[in-house]
């Protein structure tokens, strides 16, 4: 369904998670667009967990437009290890987030849930109509779950009240302010940090969790953020959709072009007994796409862009030349 929502820019427009990976490029954008009245908040002035703090929150500032950016998150082994910490928050941190919109009267809303809530054997590449046909990835259910009771509460929230909520599915996003820890971060930030330090330490071979075989989609976050801004503008409908890059490629490919991009010379060794995840994750894009939206930044070219923010942040050494 289309409906055109007329962002002013001088409208109140919070951006939840706006330091994180994701909630940090919608601020760029918006700021690189123009838009003068954003509203972010740090954890350390908000706890998204406390919901009296939250109502209190949105009954001061009075936010026209939602952008619900922030989540727990992290790749397998955090998934893994973190079960009920994944669970938990991320349930506590949209349920305050949604309804304190709904109290408020907040125009729109934009939930950002994530590629994983399809089933774990979803036909590829995955449609928006595919959630909930099959069993989830065990290794990362929880976040999961609870990304899939989000899109659940929009869509409750649109059929009860007339919220114009509205759900994005990215797939695998990376760029500019990634978590680079190794126990923490998702694949691709994880293979920069330990191609980087193989490299800075002349380690004769790097180590990869898996076989290499299971294909990944993965878009970079400032693309994203183009996408959440011109769904907010452009979609206004029940059914989730999907925002991808349009094409994948598998894990050791991508460990092959991230080594390369940091000019990294020795072997890559796969450590078999650890845990693939799911086979495949393509998202099928084409309801966006014949919106008019499609990405702009390359694997190649986000993996060197993501690399240069790596080393101005989480080292001593001066950024790269892309």
């Amino acid at each position: 369904m289309l409906r055109r929502t007329e962002m002013q820019p001088n409208s109140r427009i919070y951006v939840a998670g706006h330091r994180g990976l994701v909630g940090s490029a919608l601020w760029r954008e918006f700021q690189r667009t123009g838009f003068e009245n954003l509203i972010g908040r740090s954890h350390a002035e908000l706890d998204l967990l406390d919901a009296a703090a939250v109502q209190r929150f949105y009954a001061r500032e009075q936010p026209d437009y939602v952008f619900v950016a922030a989540a727990r998150v992290g790749g397998i082994l955090a998934n893994h290890t973190r079960p009920a910490q994944f669970i938990y928050e991320n349930l506590q941190i949209q349920n305050n987030l949604i309804h304190g919109a709904w109290q408020t009267g907040v125009k729109k809303l934009l939930f950002l849930g994530s590629s994983c809530i399809y089933p774990r054997l979803s036909p590829q590449p995955m449609k928006e109509e595919h959630l909930l046909t099959g069993p989830l990835e065990t290794t990362n259910q929880w976040y999961a779950i609870a990304k899939i009771a989000g899109v659940k509460m929009c869509q409750a929230y649109r059929r009860q009240y007339g919220c114009d909520f509205i759900s994005v599915m990215p797939t695998n996003v990376y760029g500019l302010r990634d978590n680079f820890d190794l126990d923490s971060s998702h694949v691709l930030p994880a293979l920069i940090r330990k191609f980087h330090e193989a490299k800075v330490s002349g380690a004769p071979s790097v180590t990869c969790w898996g076989t290499g075989q299971p294909r990944r989609e993965f878009l970079f976050g400032d693309d994203l953020a183009r996408a959440c801004v011109f769904l907010m503008e452009h979609y206004s409908g029940e059914e989730p959709i999907n925002v991808g890059y349009g094409s994948d490629v598998t894990i050791r490919e991508l460990a092959e072009l991230v080594g390369r991009v940091i000019g990294y010379e020795g072997s890559i060794e796969w450590d078999t007994t650890k845990p693939d995840g799911t086979p495949r994750k393509l998202l099928d894009s084409s309801r966006l796409f014949a919106l008019g939206w499609k990405p702009r930044i390359d694997l190649e070219t986000g993996v060197r862009l993501t690399y240069e923010d790596f080393l101005s942040r989480c080292t001593d050494k001066p950024a790269a030349k892309a």
